[in-house]
């Protein structure tokens, strides 16, 4: 009875680290939404970017915390000209930004797999630390991610309510034509909102790298449980996508006691299907709050 108590707190430490890891990248992707009303198909990919330059860094002698800043810095550049040269010019239009961003997926997954190529490869934890909770050795880096995401949850939600430009953003999820009406340039806003959500998805990305196996398609599994997340939260949601991605992370590691990953994924889907049955609008609305 007690090495099944303690797999069960296993995996829920386990699931709540996951699970600020999964909120840094669908934060990104409901901050897109709520500012721009896009559905970016690449998210994913830039999540995998992160990963994948966390790697390099590392490969060319640098360490885990160079890679920490190295690859947001260099995601957020590539999210800046992937909206001002891709994605802007179909704007306004859902079905052809969901399908223009659908191809940079590919064209993304493709060229990392000539470049870093279709082995996964496993990057070792920055320190081997450890430590005993309720019987079970659990890893001092997964600490430290759960420390680090949270640390970056309270400086986004400090930026977005505590900022002038965090007001801005969060005037124009409000309503973009008021917002530009006032003086805003809401084009501006666009292009820092969805840079800003691609650097998200790249922490995520650095942050599970020493965790799971760095692959060229790693994107595709976590744009899944990112869209469920912020389906159910609510699009445009800054507290939906946060409560949600943390108790769907604890849900999912909890049953995997019981269940096969592919049959904790169908209830994670399942519980998507009967919020948009019951409450179309996410169980915490589309706004921030």
């Amino acid at each position: 009875m007690s090495d099944i108590l303690s797999t069960m707190i296993f995996l829920l430490i386990n699931g709540l680290v996951i699970g600020f890891i999964i909120t840094l990248v669908a934060l990104g992707l409901t901050l897109i939404f709520g500012v721009m009303r896009i559905v970016n198909m690449a998210h994913g990919d830039l999540y995998m970017m992160g990963a994948v330059i966390s790697y390099f860094v590392l490969s060319f002698g640098g360490n885990f915390f160079i890679s920490l800043f190295t690859a947001p810095i260099l995601v957020f550049a590539i999210s800046y000209l992937i909206e001002r040269f891709v994605v802007r010019p179909f704007e306004g239009n859902p079905t052809n930004t969901m399908l223009v961003t659908l191809g940079l997926s590919f064209i993304i997954q493709q060229v990392t797999l000539i470049t870093y190529g279709g082995v996964p490869r496993v990057i070792p934890e920055p320190w081997t630390l450890s430590f005993q909770m309720f019987g079970a050795q659990y890893s001092g880096y997964r600490l430290a991610v759960a420390i680090i995401s949270a640390t970056i949850l309270s400086g986004l939600w400090s930026f977005l309510h505590r900022t002038t430009y965090g007001t801005f953003i969060r005037a124009t999820i409000q309503d973009a034509e008021v917002a530009c009406a006032t003086g805003i340039n809401t084009n501006r806003i666009f292009t820092f909102t969805f840079a800003l959500g691609g650097t998200l998805a790249a922490l995520g990305g650095v942050l599970a790298a020493p965790i799971t196996q760095v692959f060229y398609l790693m994107g595709n599994n976590v744009i899944l449980i990112a869209f469920i997340i912020v389906i159910v939260g609510g699009l445009g949601s800054f507290k939906g996508t946060l409560i949600i991605a943390l108790l769907l992370s604890i849900l999912e590691g909890t049953l995997t006691i019981f269940l096969r990953p592919v049959e904790v994924r169908i209830i994670s889907l399942m519980v998507m299907v009967l919020t948009l049955l019951l409450r179309p609008s996410g169980l915490f609305g589309r706004r921030y709050r």
